[in-house]
């Protein structure tokens, strides 16, 4: 699975993810300082889920349609970078069939995947 990962994404989980064999383009590398509508249209160009903790990502694929290959909104705050990448691999591999062209809000103890 390739996965775009949003410069607010904690670097543990980016390692994590590309330690288990996940292909993720981290923005903080590549285009630090890209804009939300260039982000989301360079992960739907390349085929990869956007990984993200910006909830404006919601605005930008509900209210304004954009179009997306996939979003997971990581909802995460006040735990430890461990632990959220930890969250965040489990529920990737758990739902991977289900990410695709879906919008996902990881929160504690709760997984929404929306289509």
């Amino acid at each position: 699975m390739n996965l775009l990962a949003d410069e607010g994404v904690d670097k543990p989980i980016v390692d994590l993810l590309r330690n288990n064999g996940f292909d993720v383009v981290y923005i903080l590398e590549t285009n630090q300082g890209a804009d939300d509508e260039f982000i989301l249209a360079l992960a739907n160009d390349d085929k990869r889920i956007l990984l993200t903790q910006d909830k404006d990502f919601g605005e930008l694929v509900f209210r304004l349609k954009n179009a997306h290959h996939g979003v997971i909104l990581i909802r995460l705050e006040g735990y430890k970078s461990a632990l959220k990448a930890q969250i965040v691999l489990q529920t990737i591999v758990e739902h991977k069939d289900e990410l695709i062209n879906s919008f996902t809000v990881i929160q504690p103890n709760a997984t929404r995947i929306r289509k």
